[in-house]
């Protein structure tokens, strides 16, 4: 009878590995869909600088009791200008709206909201996006649904716009909302 080499064996056992974490990957509900380690958790900490000209976002303000929408954006991001009237929409039916500036100028933020109108109850400004990092933000926008009691209860990654704004973000507030 023939002996069998380990290293015979390895190579096909090192492919089926693959290709599990291959269909694992392709049968989740969303695979385009990065996780957040905040769904169910407290909100990080917030900046401790507000954009120019407007009022300070403070961790309290994560806590009112209030469902509290937190926006991660730039003046010079295009996908942040292209979500911009929605969040304006947003804003006028009635949504608390957080918005945390990062990587920007205190100038260009400042004025990107004066020249396209500030749908924020408060801001936050991000020098350096340390506190992205710590919300888990990899580039903007991205946009938070925090409970009030500050709980992170979802996270969309993108511009809020188009059907996967319609399909996935605006479900997700109206069953915060409940």
């Amino acid at each position: 009878m023939a002996k069998i080499s380990p290293l015979m064996i390895l190579p096909p056992a090192i492919f089926a590995a693959f290709a599990g974490l291959a269909i694992a990957g392709m049968l989740r509900d969303n695979p385009d869909e990065l996780p957040s380690t905040f769904i169910g958790n407290p909100a990080p900490p917030v900046p401790s600088e507000a954009v120019n000209g407007t009022t300070q976002i403070t961790d309290a303000d994560l806590r009112t009791g209030d469902i509290t929408i937190v926006n991660f954006w730039a003046s010079w991001c295009p996908p942040c200008r292209a979500e911009h009237p929605n969040l304006l929409d947003l804003e006028a039916q009635g949504y608390r709206i957080a918005g945390l500036n990062f990587r920007d100028q205190q100038e260009q933020a400042s004025q990107y909201l004066i020249d396209y109108e500030d749908p924020f109850f408060a801001t936050g400004f991000d020098l350096r996006g340390r506190v992205a990092i710590d919300w888990g933000v990899t580039a903007p926008p991205e946009t938070f649904i925090v409970d009030g009691d500050g709980t992170v209860l979802f996270r969309f990654v993108g511009p809020l716009v188009g059907s996967d704004y319609e399909q996935r973000f605006l479900p997700e507030l109206a069953k915060a909302m409940e």
